[in-house]
């Protein structure tokens, strides 16, 4: 599942988040690289155990729980929290797949990625390139959202980041596990609660049908779920 989630981070939040990390001290976004990043990552990042990365992070991460559409879709089951990167001066982030597991630094704790997720923090018209481009199934998606948008994609995707020629840009990243891990599965389920949700619309939520769709979601859920 490729999603955009518009709007996830309203522009008041995202001027607010951007004052945060704005001012604070930034380092190279190999510090917490693997080997086989490091040959393909050129940008940088917000430290992520800084105080500046977990009070913006706090703001995405209020917008996620607020958002009936990220819930849908990720069936979140642990987010690992947001960090934040910018690209500018040529820099790029080559071809690459995210690792399939990510430990916090320092602690045992751990997310398996079942799915990633962008959050954009500046106007595009303020910089060129930097277009987030997904390998999928259709062919290759290039992706450039509005300031405060959000894509979610499988962490399973060969992915990559087009070099930035000119401006800055910049964004939170983070990865999901999900209550459902097989990606097909969490598609249907997503396909079949906005279906129920259009349809409630027509004939009102205490339709009958409803009712009994309702259920079937929640029964396939019960099924697959692992939380």
């Amino acid at each position: 599942m490729l999603l955009p989630i518009p709007a996830l981070i309203g522009p008041e939040d995202v001027a607010a988040l951007r004052a945060i990390i704005d001012a604070a001290p930034w380092e190279d976004g190999n510090a917490t690289s693997g080997h086989q990043a490091r040959l393909v990552k050129n940008n940088r990042q917000l430290p992520e155990d800084g105080a500046a990365a977990q009070q913006a992070g706090q703001i995405v991460l209020t917008a996620l729980a607020s958002s009936p559409l990220f819930i849908a879709a990720a069936l979140p089951h642990k987010i690992y929290p947001p960090m934040f990167n910018s690209y500018s001066g040529g820099q790029t982030y080559g071809l690459h797949v995210d690792n399939a597991v990510r430990v916090k630094a320092g602690t045992d704790w751990r997310v398996r990625s079942d799915l990633s997720m962008t959050v954009f923090l500046e106007d595009p018209a303020h910089y060129d390139g930097g277009e987030l481009t997904i390998e999928t199934r259709f062919g290759a998606q290039s992706v450039k959202l509005a300031a405060g948008d959000a894509i979610l994609y499988p962490s399973s995707s060969l992915h990559m980041v087009q070099p930035v020629t000119r401006g800055c840009r910049v964004a939170s990243f983070f990865w999901i596990q999900s209550m459902v891990r097989d990606d097909m599965a969490r598609t249907s389920l997503f396909d079949l609660d906005q279906s129920i949700q259009t349809l409630a619309t027509q004939v009102g939520q205490d339709n009958p049908s409803i009712v009994r769709l309702t259920g079937v979601y929640h029964n396939l859920l019960r099924q697959w779920a692992e939380a």
